[in-house]
């Protein structure tokens, strides 16, 4: 038989338990998503080639199509990066600031392209597979972009 000041010992350690729980450290964020930082690689070279397209007419069309496709690579990536993570409203990605005209148009694109393409490739084997997929087709499709500008 458990006597009365036991009783009330054990409940006053009972009541305790939640108050420790409850002050405990939070959890740290998670790290950034690496697709965040290829849908804002892509934005800017969206920019880029919009800025290529107005400036040298003789890649304009090319340009406008990368363009096209790497609006579209931002979109499916930004899509995917907030569906894992649901941003607050004040978190929405900031455009990227207009650039400048390069010296070499052709070979500015054709590096981004390439530097695009790689990250993508490189993330591939660490993450799911349904992110592997749209990483590999972002990849593909900046490959065969650079095919475009030859």
């Amino acid at each position: 038989m458990v006597s009365r000041r036991t009783a009330l010992r054990l409940g006053a350690l009972a009541a305790l338990v939640p108050v420790a729980a409850c002050t405990s450290e939070p959890p740290p964020p998670p790290p950034p998503d690496p697709l965040a930082e290829l849908a804002a690689q892509a934005r800017a070279d969206a920019a880029l080639a919009t800025v290529v397209a107005t400036s040298a007419p003789q890649l304009a069309a090319a340009a406008t199509e990368i363009a096209a496709a790497r609006t579209e690579h931002a979109k499916v990536l930004q899509t995917e990066v907030d569906r894992a993570r649901p941003p607050v409203s004040s978190t929405r990605p900031k455009p990227p600031a207009a650039p400048s005209t390069p010296a070499d148009p052709g070979a500015a694109l054709v590096e981004a392209l390439t530097a695009a393409e790689q990250k993508a490739a490189e993330l591939v084997p660490s993450v799911p597979r349904h992110r592997a997929g749209l990483l590999g087709s972002v990849a593909a499709g900046c490959a065969s972009l650079k095919v475009v500008l030859t």
